[in-house]
């Protein structure tokens, strides 16, 4: 029986004006805009829309962001009566699929990755960290290489498995640089530096995991009604105290995102619904199988394809 999933983008998939069209067309979205602004006691929904774009690409910025944005959209498939067999979001948007799964209520998730995205920017000193995308390696052979240079004293990890000949690393500065100068060793075609405040997905996290644990103790966290597959495990997982541990685990382990893409097919998933901002997902997950289906809900005319009333 064919089955659906529900997947959310994480940092990366910004712009300024998302959800705009949306905001305009539909009280319910302005309802959640107006929740995220009280939650936090800032103008989100202000920076959102109108920017600097500067500003929304700082971490602690753009994690509550793209989460209200994927959040609005949820709740008007929601209200369409579409439903998911399964939900799973790409790193920050794990969050979102957790509101999805009713594991988080919002308000809870907006603060919590607020603070994660400030947990995150402060684990590591500017500069001294740093990430990169590699094109075209072989798995584990880049991650032979990265522990041969993390051998040599300089840090770096898988961050990010997105999809065939698609890893980003991590870890500080001079262990990137290193990746970048030997990946053909590992049959790198490209080694393309991302512009982030920090090397996430990495054992240099740990001091972002730890806070980010002493603050979801004080979360309320409820089963999921709706298997939820986890960046760490690529597994699905309902329980609320395993997601919590999860979440604390995500901070610094690699997402699995391409064995989380192929778990979910070979759990009968032929549909996946990108909610929120671009279309990174849907990319990502046509080159891990170009036989599903993918449908990125992004704006109103998406909604008006999936028949959203």
């Amino acid at each position: 029986m064919a089955k659906t999933a529900f997947v959310f983008p994480g940092q990366g998939a910004q712009a300024v004006g998302m959800g705009k069209d949306a905001y305009d067309a539909f009280e319910s979205v302005r309802d959640i805009f107006q929740k995220a602004d009280q939650a936090l006691g800032m103008e989100l929904t202000s920076l959102i829309f109108e920017g600097p774009e500067e500003a929304l690409k700082q971490t602690a910025n753009t994690q509550p962001a793209l989460l209200t944005v994927s959040v609005a959209y949820l709740k008007l498939l929601e209200a369409s009566g579409l439903k998911a067999d399964y939900v799973a979001g790409h790193s920050l948007g794990e969050y979102s699929a957790l509101v999805a799964a009713g594991v988080l209520s919002f308000e809870d998730a907006v603060r919590t990755v607020r603070a994660r995205g400030l947990y995150m920017e402060q684990a590591v000193p500017s500069g001294l960290g740093a990430m990169a995308a590699v094109l075209g390696a072989e798995r584990d052979a880049l991650a032979s290489l990265c522990e041969a240079i993390t051998a040599d004293g300089c840090a770096v990890e898988l961050a990010n498995v997105n999809c065939p000949a698609q890893i980003v690393v991590s870890g500080t500065a001079q262990g990137v640089q290193a990746v970048a100068e030997r990946g053909k060793e590992a049959g790198a075609k490209r080694v393309i530096p991302l512009e982030v405040s920090g090397p996430f997905h990495s054992s240099l996290m740990k001091p972002a995991a730890e806070k980010l644990a002493a603050a979801l103790a004080d979360v309320a966290f409820t089963d999921a009604a709706v298997p939820v597959v986890a960046n760490v495990t690529a597994r699905e997982v309902t329980d609320a105290s395993s997601i919590r541990e999860l979440l604390v685990e995500q901070v610094y382990s690699p997402v699995l995102w391409e064995d989380s893409v192929r778990y979910l097919i070979e759990q009968g998933v032929d549909t996946f619904v990108e909610i929120g901002s671009g279309t990174v997902l849907a990319g990502l997950i046509k080159k891990i199988d170009r036989g599903v289906r993918v449908i990125s809900v992004n704006n109103i005319s998406a909604l008006d394809a999936l028949q959203v009333n």
